[in-house]
Formats: C-alpha cells, sequence, structure tokens
C-alpha cells in the first residue's frame, strides 16, 4: 500500500475499506449478490438506491418523505470510517447494470458502547432474505468493533423491520418519546 499524500487534502475525505472483503450470497430466490463494505465509487449507485426506492421504503429509511436526496445527505451517508460507522452495500446485475439493491449501515453513539442501525433493501428485492444477511454482516462487524448493544428506530407501521429484527434476536418496545416509533435492540455481547 502506497504511503498517504501529506502535501495536499482531499475536498472529501475517503475511509479505507478492508482489501478484499465481500461475499457472493445466494438469495431464498436464487439469485446472487455481491456484499460489500459501501466504497467512495458508490456514490452515484447509492443515489440511484434511493431514488428507486418506493415512497413507503424511503419513508421507513429516513423516517420521513424523501423524493430526492441532496449532496448534504449523500456526502453524510458516504463518510463511513469502519470504526465508529460501517456499511455494507448489496450489489447486483439488473438489465445488464450493476445496481444497489440493499444497504445495512451502523453509526456509534457518541460516549457510549452501542450503535444505531438501519437496514433497506430495494422493493423488488425484498422478502428474498437480502435484509437478514446484510443485517448478519452488520452485526458480526459491530461485534468485532466491540459494540455491546445496536439498536434501530423504526416507524411502527414497519412491519418489515419488525419481522428482521424478531428474525435476527432483536427485542422491539414502544418509543416512549415518539408513540408511532419502536425501538429494536440487540444486546452484542
Amino acid at each position: 500500500m502506497p504511503p498517504a499524500e501529506t502535501s495536499r487534502q482531499p475536498s472529501k475525505p475517503e475511509f479505507p475499506t478492508p482489501p478484499g472483503e465481500h461475499w457472493i450470497e445466494a438469495l431464498d430466490n436464487g439469485s446472487h449478490v455481491l456484499i460489500r463494505p459501501l466504497q467512495a465509487k458508490d456514490r452515484q449507485r447509492e443515489k440511484a438506491f434511493i431514488e428507486r426506492l418506493s415512497p413507503e421504503s424511503r419513508h421507513f429509511r429516513f423516517l420521513c418523505q424523501v423524493k430526492e436526496p441532496g449532496e448534504a445527505m449523500l456526502d453524510q451517508l458516504m463518510m463511513v470510517d469502519q470504526n465508529r460507522q460501517a456499511a455494507y452495500v448489496a450489489l447486483a446485475h439488473v438489465d445488464g447494470e450493476l445496481q444497489e439493491v440493499g444497504i445495512s449501515r451502523y453509526a456509534a453513539c457518541v460516549g457510549k458502547d452501542e450503535c444505531e442501525c438501519a437496514v433497506t433493501v430495494l422493493d423488488s428485492w425484498q422478502h428474498h432474505g437480502l435484509g437478514q444477511l446484510l443485517l448478519r454482516h452488520l452485526i458480526d462487524h459491530a461485534k468485532a468493533k466491540g459494540f455491546r448493544q445496536m439498536y434501530s428506530i423504526d416507524s411502527a407501521a414497519n412491519q418489515p423491520m419488525r419481522d428482521l429484527a424478531k428474525a435476527a434476536g432483536f427485542t422491539t418496545a414502544s418509543d416512549p418519546d415518539d408513540l408511532s416509533q419502536v425501538i429494536h435492540l440487540l444486546i452484542l455481547s
């Protein structure tokens, strides 16, 4: 690996990705996806992925209505350092193009040994086990980094996330600050 350049500062930080870390995973319907850490080169794929989500899926992911992701949102979503944040992207060939079909991510809570997570799967790829695979990789990474618990705040109407959380061993409770939301919690250690 070449040494880091010190003479100039990049306009946007790029974080290292573990070299070669990736998995080819089979889904319940027999199709295959490539799962690997999110990389800077995935920025346009991430934008296109969000735009392809149904309005309901976008609402469930961001807990608000997002029509089109702006540059500031993309900057935030792409900033992953693999220590305090992690993101795994699922890629598949769709109509001859390599597209993002799912993503899982977590961000560490400041000063705590817990992290908040999210899993999003393109509507047409749901119900084939992709969310479970993405969440499993995310949980394994969080455990390896020493986090003690992982949680997700979701719409109470998001039944697919409730089912996914239950299957992964999370407990679910109403959000005491907002009854339209639930909190899924998983003890990692």
